[in-house]
């Protein structure tokens, strides 16, 4: 009877033990993709997992068996902020002329841009040698232009090289030149965007 009694203990225990282990790896998984993003966001553009694990406070073998690689890694910082963005980016536009919208779009990429812009930097360091992270920033590059160009009526999008230029005003890389590159902070960035863009809308404007 006592030896029953035993056994049936064990088997209730074992189901507390693996929700225990899986309470404790998802801590983990979340310290890990907490402690990149935190060390980004500090300014170390490349962290190792050996620098994420003693940032998160775990032992790199644990790293790396919640991720197999970097890339995995970056795949759920990048998932994490693509959550964050995409209302911003996806929100319906008002019915009203083209240019305004194109305006509004201009605040949302300044918001978008600035929030983003230390993982985009970090990514960028690492694409070249990542097949992932490489197909990653084509696919935004090629959603931001879409955005764009589906905000412009057919005489406008048939303005070759006004479309090109827009697009390039309003290009993440005309971000990271003006923040990274020229050090302008955020306000004097976005200044500096819209007056981009405004130059732009006048030029096809007399294009037309």
């Amino acid at each position: 009877m006592t030896t029953g009694l035993k056994k049936s203990d064990a088997q209730r225990a074992e189901p507390d033990r693996i929700d225990g282990r899986r309470a404790r790896g998802r801590s983990s998984h979340r310290r890990i993709v907490e402690a990149m993003m935190e060390l980004i966001v500090a300014g170390d553009l490349s962290p190792s997992a050996a620098r994420v694990a003693e940032e998160a406070g775990i032992g790199l073998r644990t790293v790396f068996r919640h991720f197999d690689d970097m890339d995995a890694l970056y795949a759920e910082i990048t998932a994490k902020i693509t959550e964050e963005v995409m209302p911003v980016v996806m929100a319906p536009y008002p019915d009203q002329p083209w240019r305004d919208n194109i305006r509004e779009l201009v605040g949302r990429r300044v918001r978008v841009f600035e929030r983003t812009l230390p993982f985009r930097l970090a990514a960028n360091i690492k694409r070249y040698n990542s097949p992932f992270l490489m197909g990653q920033y084509s696919r935004v590059v090629m959603l931001e232009r879409e955005l764009i160009v589906r905000l412009l009526p057919a005489a406008v999008r048939n303005n070759r090289i006004g479309v090109e230029a827009l697009c390039a005003a309003l290009s993440f890389h005309s971000w990271r030149t003006l923040r990274h590159d020229q050090s302008l902070s955020a306000e004097d960035a976005g200044t500096v965007m819209r007056q981009m863009v405004e130059a732009q809308i006048a030029a096809i404007a007399d294009a037309d």
